[in-house]
């Protein structure tokens, strides 16, 4: 775990990041079920060199979002809605 900044009352225990290992406990898959959407842009990460991190708030929000809605969050249908998003910015610019 990569944990926060200091802060005045000193470090944070929440981690900003997790190791994918971490973030597939965390999530209750498979390590390479969750490589697998981070390589098809299914996940945000954070490359850093030949290593991924997944951001905390990321996965904060996958939870947040499944209890706001009150039903099932299907994260494919999401990357296709950012891939879209995407490719029109991309016109447009």
């Amino acid at each position: 775990m990569i944990y926060g900044t200091h802060n005045p009352t000193g470090m944070t225990n929440k981690p900003l990041f997790h190791t994918v290992s971490e973030a597939a406990r965390i999530l209750r898959v498979a390590p390479s079920t969750l490589y697998r959407a981070i390589r098809e842009d299914a996940f945000p990460a954070v490359r850093v060199r030949t290593r991924y991190i997944v951001p905390a708030k990321a996965i904060e929000a996958l939870a947040s979002g499944a209890t706001q809605t009150g039903g099932v969050l299907d994260v494919a249908a999401m990357v296709q809605e950012r891939q879209a998003e995407r490719e029109l910015a991309q016109r447009w610019h």
